[in-house]
This record gives structure tokens, sequence and C-alpha cells, in this order.
């Protein structure tokens, strides 16, 4: 009796069993919408465990893996979106095959990709016994018109490369033609030891390249091998090379920059993109065989200049045909107009005769930027055709540093502060026109307390100092005096009213302004003259002594002719009065007879202004050190140049004379 109630129970079991795996038994559309979840979440090996016996045999699982995987990546496919709508009515319960509708939609880099397909689900038995829903998978699945042996190919198209215009529209960079000089092979045979040579010492390619370029495997007797690429107005250059047997040069594309290296640090260059850059800016597009902007204005506006490029995804068919899977037109770049005068710019690189030295130059009434000099300098078109090792080694090792971009750098001001100091001590009560210091001797120091530290001054004229005479003659010792009476707290939030300590507003970068560590009255002394650690950069040196041509309101520079002029960066710094009393001042240090700009005076055009020396490279303190001369200036009668011009230390040329010079040349046109 018992026995035959457990095998009552078994089978009452086992039909329980039996039934609920029936209940369980997984529907199509449960199955492909787990399907569709790893898909969106590009689980690859996961979703190939859907798929059926059938297309397992077509495509073993490693390869399906990495074909999604390299086509995903290849087209940096984003944002992949594919959906399923479960059907209304229930699935028939007998059906071995059934069919659903897909949507799929992904970004690519040639834009969006969207298509509809139709995915086939075949009920399978499994080993177990068990039944299982499985899909039928092809490479249409990866996309709709993609069959086997079809290829995915990626077409880029290069835009034009936008410009770089002065004022008046001139070119300083520019699209145009370089010079690529090259050897053909059986011109040279039986010579090539000779003609290697030769080329090797003209071009400064060594022979070793030259060789390995002539063994490329694609090389045959009649191919143009190139060589090395150079500026098309090389024409010494070309003559020489041409003279060698087997020597071929053709035009060829290239970025070229009228001006050189006249405004290269201006400019910059472009060069061949390199891994690091494909890695930094991946999502751009960039390829190996791209240029892109290295230096100067060619970095700073890359992406207006550079544009877009044109991307093309197709499926090339067996036959030849080809289907375009997504399309994103190509985009030329943009050009950029400079507030820059390339006449102005070309005077003064040139006036500076390659001695280390920088100017700016900004109309101090609209705030545009004319000229902005850094010498010496480079060739940028040398360096965006491709510098050999020796061009590099040259610049890199020569003393007088041409890569350097001494425009944007900061350096001491010297005694070119001590206006900006007279304005914050106007400002603040502790100085005004009338008073008068008795300063005797060519060196003071304030007490024992400063050790063997003492403030010097070129000039004892023997009279008392008032603020103008400190001005005319460059009185180190006075405006010692009178930041200490001011005090380092006063001093320090002047200097940032002119806005020290923070980034100018500039559309190139400039290294910022910086007042440095003032923790002591030897510090406060040395800085309100412009020492100390006290540092600017040139054009906001410029823009300083704007406050004298803006009834004490300092200009906001501009660069690009669209930025708006006239705007101010910093507002009411000086009082009208006191900017009558300082212009008239700053006019009579080239005037005077005893002022220390008295040099730059030219016939019938009056310049205002302030001369500085600064001391660098010191030894020790008390001792003096190399000097770099400044002077700024600007016509007070016609307001629309001001030039802020520093020489690096030569002993022979002040800048004094450079500044005169150049408006002298102004002058006259």
């Amino acid at each position: 009796m018992k026995k035959f109630v457990l095998i009552t129970i078994f089978l009452l079991l086992s039909s329980l069993i039996v039934g609920c795996n029936k209940e369980k038994e997984p529907k199509p559309e449960d199955r492909f919408a787990e399907y569709v979840k790893l898909w969106n979440d590009q689980k690859f090996d996961k979703m190939y465990d859907f798929l059926s016996t059938e297309s397992k045999e077509t495509v073993i699982k490693e390869d399906f893996v990495e074909r999604y995987k390299k086509v995903y990546e290849d087209l940096e496919i984003k944002n992949l979106k594919v959906q399923f709508k479960n059907p209304e009515e229930e699935t028939d319960k007998e059906a071995t095959e059934i069919e659903f509708p897909f949507d799929v939609k992904m970004d690519s880099l040639a834009g969006e990709i969207a298509f509809t397909h139709q995915v086939e689900f075949i009920k399978e038995e499994e080993e177990e016994g068990n039944k299982e829903w499985l899909l039928n998978w092809d490479t249409s699945f990866i996309f709709p018109e993609l069959e086997e042996g079809d290829k995915i190919a990626v077409q880029t198209a290069s835009p034009k490369r936008g410009a770089i215009l002065d004022r008046n529209s001139i070119a300083i960079a520019e699209n145009g033609v370089a010079r690529q000089i090259g050897l053909v092979p059986k011109d040279i045979e039986g010579q090539e030891e000779s003609v290697i040579k030769q080329v090797s010492k003209i071009l400064g390619v060594s022979a070793e390249q030259i060789e390995k370029s002539l063994g490329q495997s694609w090389v045959q007797p009649d191919s143009f091998v190139p060589i090395k690429t150079v500026p098309e107005k090389s024409y010494e250059l070309r003559e020489k090379v041409g003279q060698v047997p087997g020597v071929i040069g053709m035009d060829v594309e290239a970025r070229v920059y009228p001006l050189g290296e006249r405004a290269a640090h201006l400019t910059g260059n472009i060069a061949p993109v390199t891994a690091e850059d494909l890695e930094k800016y991946k999502d751009k597009g960039y390829t190996s065989s791209d240029m892109i902007g290295r230096r100067g204005l060619e970095l700073v506006f890359e992406d207006q200049l550079r544009g877009e490029p044109g991307v093309k995804i197709v499926i090339q068919k067996e036959d030849g045909s080809e289907v375009i899977l997504a399309e994103k037109e190509v985009k030329d770049g943009e050009d950029v107009q400079l507030t820059i005068d390339s006449a102005l710019q070309v005077t003064i690189f040139d006036e500076l005769a390659g001695k280390p030295g920088t100017a700016a130059a900004i109309n101090p009434i609209t705030g545009e930027t004319l000229a902005l000099v850094s010498s010496p300098s480079y060739d940028p078109n040398t360096l965006a055709l491709g510098p050999t090792n020796d061009e590099w080694k040259a610049l890199e090792e020569n003393p007088d540093k041409p890569m350097l971009n001494r425009f944007n750098s900061t350096f001491a001001p010297g005694s070119v502060l001590k206006p900006i100091t007279a304005a914050i001590g106007l400002k603040e009560g502790t100085l005004n026109w009338e008073k008068s210091l008795s300063i005797k001797d060519l060196s003071w120091q304030k007490d024992a307390s400063w050790g063997n530290y003492k403030v010097t001054r070129v000039s004892d004229h023997g009279v008392p100092i008032n603020l103008e005479k400190a001005l005319i003659y460059s009185d180190n010792i006075y405006f010692a005096q009178t930041t200490l009476e001011l005090g380092t707290d006063k001093f320090v939030a002047g200097l940032k009213d002119f806005g020290f300590d923070e980034d100018m507003p500039f559309a190139y970068p400039m290294h910022t302004s910086s007042i440095g560590n003032i923790d002591s009255e030897i510090a406060l002394a040395d800085s309100s003259y412009g020492q100390g650690q006290v540092e600017m950069n040139v054009l906001h040196i410029a823009s300083t002594f704007t406050i004298f041509t803006n009834n004490g309101n300092m200009i906001k520079p501009i660069l690009l002719t669209d930025d708006k002029q006239g705007e101010f960066w910093k507002e009411n710094l000086l009082s009208q009065e006191e900017v009558d009393h300082m212009g008239a001042a700053l006019r009579k240090v080239v005037e005077d007879s005893l002022g220390t700009a008295r040099g730059a005076r030219i016939k019938d055009y009056p310049l205002a202004g302030k001369t500085g020396t600064a001391e660098f490279a010191k030894e020790e303190q008390g001792k003096k050190g190399k000097e770099n001369s400044w002077f700024v200036a600007y016509n007070p009668d016609h307001p629309d140049t001001l030039i802020a011009l520093m020489l690096e230390a030569d002993g022979k040329d002040s800048a004094v004379d450079k500044v005169k010079n150049i408006f002298t040349e102004i002058k006259q046109q």
C-alpha cells in the first residue's frame, strides 16, 4: 500500500515538474529582449550564446566578437540604441520559427547610422532534451547591406586650412606651395655614392636616410623618391641641388608663412600629427597623415583654422560598387583676421636686427594690437616642412634662444613701472606733485638694518626731487622712499588693480604678470621701481600706459578684428587731473634736456614715454648685474600707436634708439 502511494506521489510530482518546465519555457520575444539588452551593452561574447547551430557553423565566437569590436571601434560608434517592441499578440506556442522587426540607431564618426531589420528565431532542441529559441545571425545584423566578402571602409576628405590675415587682409599664414626635392634611381645609376653624398651635404639629410628612402619596397627605377621638401623661395639651395645628376624638384601643397621669421612666434607653425596628438585628440578625427597647429596662432586657433574633415563610411562590394552608410561633408577652415599691421611688424622686427628682445605695439585708444615681436626668431616655413636634425640642433643650442617666445614671456620691467607706482601713490594720496624730497648722493638706505644693501640712482642733480623730476630723471631713491611710506598692502593692492596676478584677457595666451613675494622693506623698495620679483609681459606694459590716453582707464588689448574695440580692462585708475599731470611729465622725459629719453626726440613729432633698465642675472645682492633696456612711448598729440620695447643686455644699443627709429619711420609714412 505504501509503495503504491509513493509511486503515485512521484508521478504526480513529475507531472508538476514537466508542467512547470513547460510553463517556464522562454518565449522568443523574451529571448530577443535579452539579446537586445546585451547588444546595447555591447557584450558581444554573451550575444554569441544566442546564435543558432547553423549560425555558429558560419562564424566562430572569437571572430564574431572581434568583428563587432573592430567595426564599432573603427567607426567610433557611440550612443548605440537597439529597440525591439514586444508583439501585441502572443506567440503561437506550437511555432518553431518566428520573425521580429527591430530598429537600430548609432552615432559614428561620419554621423548617424540607422536601419530597420528582421530577426529570425528558430526553436532548437538542446542536448538535455530542452528546446530553446535561438536566432539565425549573419553579417546583415551589423549593417543590413553588409554581406560576406564585403569590406567596410572609411574615406576621408581633408578640409582646406584657413588663412591667418593681418588687418589689411594680407596673409601671414596661408596655403601655398613648397618644392619637393627627390631622386630618380635610374638617373643616378653607377654614381649613387657620389650623388647621395652631394645631396646629403646640400640638403642636410644624412646619407643613411637617403639610402633608406631609395631602398623602400615600392621604389622602381623610374620612381620619383622624395628626399626633402624646402620652402618655395629657397632659390639658392634649389639651384645648388639642381646641379646634381638625378635630382628632380616638383611643387607640392604646403603651409607657407610670407613674413617668415618676422612673425614666427605670432603665427607659429603646423607640423605632422604625432602619436601623442592622436591620443590627445582622439575624438577630433585626426589621422596619422594630418598636420596640426604646433605653436603660436596655428595652435591657438587650430579648430577654427583646420575646419572639419569630411568622412564617408562605405561598404565596398565584391563587384566594386559601394554602399554609403553615413557621410559627413567636409567643412573648410575659417580665416582668422588679426589687428596686426604686417608693415609695422616687419619694421619693428628688422629694427631689433636679430638681437634678443621683444616689442608690442598697440593702438592705445581702440586696443588693437598692431605688432607682437620676438627676436631672434626661426623660419616657420622650415619647421612646417620638417627640419633636419642639424637644423633643430642649431635652434636648440643657439645661446640667444630663437625658439623662446619673448613677447608672451615675463621680465622685470625696471623703471617703466614707475608711472604705475606713481599712479598708485597719487590715487592713495601718499604722493602729490608739490611734495619734494631732499635726496643727496647716488645711493641711499633706510637705516643700518638694511646691512650692505642700498638703493642706487643714475644721477644726482643736486636739487630737491619732486614727482615730475623723479620721472624725468628716473630716480630710484625717490620711488623707494615714497613707496615705503605707501606701504606693502596698498602697493600690492594697487598693482592688482592694474591686472597683476590675473590672466590677461587676450586671444593669444600670455604669461601672467606677477608681483612676487614682497616680504621686507628692501623687497618693497626694489619692487617700487620694477625690480625685486616683479615681472611683466610686454603687452601688459603697453596696456598700463594707456591710462594716460584714456582718462585714467586701461584699455583691453585685442588681437582679432571681430573683437570689440575701445573696451577697458581696468577703470578709474587715475583722475583726469592726475592723468594730465602725468602725461606732461612723461612728455618731459623725452623733451627735457636731462630726461632719460632725450635721445628719442624727433623733429616735429612729439613723444611721451618712460625708459627703464632692469637688472637680471645678479650674482649677489648689492652688485650690478646684466641689464635689459626698456622704453615705452607714444605720440601724445595723435595717440594711435604706443610701443613698448625691451632689448636684452646688449651694451651697444638702447631701447630708446630702437623706438625712435621705429617712430621715425612711422612719421614718414
